[in-house]
């Protein structure tokens, strides 16, 4: 198989795996990168973002393999893994997957639900209206509201508009389509972080929150007008937690 981009950033310390979210690349964890030093921090671009084309569709599933395909790339037996939101889900799939090769989980902006189906239809609105009109400004904004909330995020927006229909129709479909991993949570027995913004517009604290009740071992952090992309809007609110979650089990 082809191996997703990724960068391996060094480090003395236990492997850390950062994933990074809807229509966003390994660049979103910029603001992590100096908060974890020490560790052995390991960006990946998921299917169909940044340097990594899909050839076709695909799932969380497949998207979970091809990480755990990097790690076996790089010889790193087991890694701590931490998502943001899409990063989440492919997180949760890949404990999964692969428990042993996870030692610890950290997810930010994510649920273990299917998509909501009205939601999913909405979404799919978007995509028509994005891949028909060349990127419209105004679902551009509408798109950055919902993952960014009121940050200005206008170079995030330029790279957007430049992504191939076709990537981005396969990146949507995986979204929306997507199975439920609720049911399967308690299979996953490593210790687990799990944070949430309360202005996510994209999913409620509720659905954190039972993500957390589902985990066995599992800490739920709740940030005050935290957003969707919560690493990349709060990161002084986030890296402190994830630092001492990562320094206790990574």
């Amino acid at each position: 198989m082809t191996l997703p981009a990724f960068t391996d950033h060094g480090g003395p310390g236990p492997a850390v795996v950062l994933l990074h979210s809807f229509l966003m690349d390994r660049r979103m964890f910029a603001a992590q990168l100096p908060a974890l030093k020490g560790f052995r921090c390991i960006t990946v671009d998921e299917r169909a973002h940044g340097g990594t084309p899909a050839s076709g569709p695909f799932d969380y599933w497949d998207v979970a393999r091809d990480v755990l395909a990097v790690l076996g790339h790089l010889d790193v037996s087991s890694a701590a893994v931490v998502g943001t939101s899409q990063g989440g889900f492919v997180a949760l799939r890949m404990a999964l997957l692969a428990p042993s090769r996870v030692r610890a989980l950290a997810v930010l902006g994510t649920s273990a639900a299917a998509e909501d189906p009205a939601v999913a239809t909405g979404y799919r609105a978007v995509l028509d209206a994005w891949v028909s009109g060349g990127a419209p400004p105004e679902v551009l904004d509408g798109v950055a509201t919902i993952c960014f909330g009121p940050a200005e995020v206008g170079e995030w927006k330029r790279r957007w508009a430049s992504v191939p229909a076709d990537q981005l129709t396969f990146a949507m479909t995986a979204l929306v389509d997507r199975d439920a991993v609720l049911d399967r949570a308690g299979e996953i027995v490593c210790p687990a972080l799990v944070l949430h913004g309360t202005a996510d517009l994209a999913y409620p604290v509720d659905r954190a929150a039972e993500l957390a009740s589902a985990l066995p071992d599992a800490s739920l952090v709740v940030v005050e007008d935290g957003a969707h992309f919560l690493s990349y809007t709060h990161p002084d609110e986030v890296n402190p937690h994830l630092r001492r979650f990562l320094d206790a089990h990574a």
